[in-house]
């Protein structure tokens, strides 16, 4: 008995082969809808091979064998829901969305029509698994732009930044036959389509041709190809929804049918600048595209994130900034680095040039500042954060990692931040890493000051680089300035507020980093808490501080300056405008700044060159279990570092 046809159970095991699983209530074998015949229309376009499953058939078992393959959800009515959250925590998957999932009738206008109520399952326990499943996606499709925004109205937390508009998909056959069919005679018959659903709005359709004494005639239970022929002769086509439908194909093969259209506002789609034309041939240059669009992203979801590195030069060779081994160090672990120069005349543009020659990953702009004297309307010190806006908007990538010329990311945590961007969280922006404060050529680690600084953030045209808005200040002749930043601060340009970044040091151990410069115990504490976390995240080398006579003599030659520029402080050179010296800069010797840097390496373990020099105050170091990178062996060598 148990072995008859009626009590046969279907075994589904992941196919070793394929690429990808796609996964769905139904597929065009079992049904031809919109829905499906989109679906096939990608998958008969893949570059990857793919095995269909039915939601129905989705189990605990089959996502554990699929673990390491990629998903793609399309409609998922059938799914065992019990098995979203496994699918979130464990799957590389992507959304393909073609109606109102989070709604238990799949439309809010039927909900309405059914219950005699307004929709709420979007604050039920469906609504909030969907809106979970969707955030834990690589990437979201949408059928249309106002499908999109009214699920950003319902699903209040929805934040995945990884969202396109799709809509519907036409095959190649489909579209050679439209062609074909387009010059056709037409007769003076509307055509509506007959169907059972209850949102195609059948009935409204056939009342409009009656009410304004169309011919019409209803075609219903015939071939794909059969619809697409009745069409093509017929004047116009009637489609009036009762609820949202979100990119009806039948609506885009009558207008390249060359049909009338009479439509309603529940077609979502039909006011999208690619549809709203007269023009045919973009419409289908449009929908012959859609495949390798989503193709194309779909390789960036499995392969994982990419990342773009961005850093600003200016004059590095003669500052003896490690500029190439900060840019190789991005080119190790980058897609691409964009490198904005601001007219170095030392040199450098010709290094970052010739670079870019040999690794087309670089990408080097050169736009010149005036890095010496206030503009019209411009201190000059602001410079340093434009620069770095105008390098962060020309990146490109999913995610963005800021460095400073004077940084090297550390040549054996590439693979960490390549892992931290597939695991970032969607909630987040911005995260801040660990970097290590080097302090004159012994080895030692600053932590008189913060051990972070933001690094990692997703790509988004909303974050730049500025003053927080209540940090900023103008002074008389209405120039911004800064009350409290270097006027490089991650913002929101759209609201001017600092962004929300997530760090890893907790504010007990930034008490313990505090208090570790008067106290002993608690310095070798926070010694071992730097030396684990730098061990366990990406980090950062600073090498700024390293040549103590070299940071001093930038200090005389420009920084001294650039500081009280963007404070709105006196620029004269006084003994009280000198952070290093009881006199002004042009009565300071070479051998007095030599000394000073000695006193600074022996005697200090940090120094903030904000405020004057004091070897009263405390000032302790740390040691860094970390090695150096290997990258800075030829540039540490070069300055006698070594």
């Amino acid at each position: 008995m148990f072995n008859s046809q009626f009590f046969e159970t279907k075994t589904i095991v992941v196919n070793k082969n394929a690429d990808i699983i796609f996964v769905s209530d139904l597929f065009v074998e079992d049904y031809v809808g919109g829905a499906e015949l989109t679906s096939q229309a990608l998958i008969e376009e893949s570059p990857f091979s793919i095995q269909k499953i039915k939601s129905s058939d989705i189990t605990i078992e089959l996502l554990k064998e699929g673990q390491n393959k990629f998903w793609i959800f399309g409609n998922f009515c059938s799914l065992n829901w019990n098995l979203i959250p496994t699918i979130v925590v464990n799957l590389k998957y992507a959304n393909i969305i073609f109606d109102y999932a989070y709604c238990k009738y799949r439309s809010e206008e039927k909900h309405h029509e059914l219950e005699k109520n307004q929709c709420d399952c979007f604050l039920q326990q469906q609504g909030k698994l969907v809106e979970t499943f969707y955030n834990g996606a690589r990437s979201i499709w949408w059928m249309s732009e106002n499908q999109a925004k009214k699920h950003h109205v319902r699903l209040s937390s929805l934040r995945n930044n990884h969202e396109v508009v799709l809509s519907s998909v036409l095959n190649k056959n489909s579209l050679n036959v439209i062609k074909n069919l387009r010059n056709n005679n037409k007769s003076d018959i509307w055509i509506v389509q007959g169907t059972d659903s209850w949102i195609k709005g059948t009935d409204s359709a056939k009342k409009w041709c009656m009410s304004t004494n169309k011919n019409f005639k209803i075609v219903q239970n015939v071939s794909h190809e059969k619809f697409l022929e009745e069409l093509s002769k017929s004047k116009g086509f009637v489609y009036l929804p009762k609820g949202d439908d979100t990119c009806p194909r039948t609506v885009i093969e009558a207008k390249l049918l060359n049909c009338e259209l009479q439509l309603n506002d529940y077609v979502q789609h039909k006011d999208e600048k690619w549809f709203n034309t007269n023009d045919i041939c973009s419409i289908e240059q449009y929908l012959e595209e859609s495949p390798g669009k989503f193709w194309g992203k779909i390789e960036k979801n499995i392969v994982g994130a990419t990342i773009s590195g961005y850093v600003t030069t200016y004059n590095c060779i003669s500052q003896e900034y490690p500029f190439y081994e900060a840019i190789q160090s991005l080119l190790g672990f980058c897609d691409e680095v964009v490198v904005v120069d601001g007219g170095s005349t030392d040199g450098t543009w010709e290094a970052l040039d010739k670079l870019s020659l040999e690794d087309n990953k670089l990408k080097p702009y050169k736009i010149s500042r005036n890095w010496k004297e206030d503009s019209e309307n411009l201190k000059f010190s602001l410079l340093d954060g434009i620069q770095k806006a105008e390098a962060r908007n020309k990146c490109t990538m999913d995610f963005c990692f800021q460095l400073d010329s004077d940084e090297i990311v550390c040549d054996f945590d590439y693979e960490k931040i390549k892992i931290l961007t597939n695991s970032f969280p969607h909630e987040q922006e911005m995260l801040a890493l660990p970097v290590i404060e080097v302090w004159g050529s012994k080895g030692k680690v600053r932590c008189d000051v913060n051990s972070w600084k933001w690094r990692l953030s997703k790509n988004l045209p909303h974050i730049t680089h500025g003053i927080p808005k209540e940090l900023r200040k103008y002074d008389n002749n209405g120039k911004l300035y800064s009350a409290g930043c270097d006027g490089a601060f991650p913002i929101n340009k759209n609201t001017g507020d600092g962004i929300v970044f997530m760090n890893f040091v907790t504010p007990e151990i930034d008490k313990l980093r505090i208090i570790s410069q008067f106290d002993d115990g608690a310095l070798k504490k926070y010694e071992q808490w730097f030396n684990e976390i730098t061990e366990q995240l990406p980090c950062v080398y600073h090498m700024s501080h390293w040549n103590l006579a070299r940071t001093i003599k930038k200090m005389r030659n420009y920084w001294q300056k650039h500081w009280n520029n963007l404070y709105n402080n006196s620029e004269e050179d006084t003994s009280e405008n000198n952070m290093c010296f009881n006199k002004p800069w042009k009565d300071v010797s070479e051998k007095e700044i030599i000394e000073l840097a000695k006193r600074l390496e022996n005697e200090m373990g940090g120094w903030i060159f904000l405020k004057k020099i004091d070897f009263s105050q405390t000032s302790k170091s740390i040691v860094s279990n970390k090695p150096i990178p290997k990258i800075l062996d030829n540039w540490c060598k070069r300055n006698k570092l070594l």
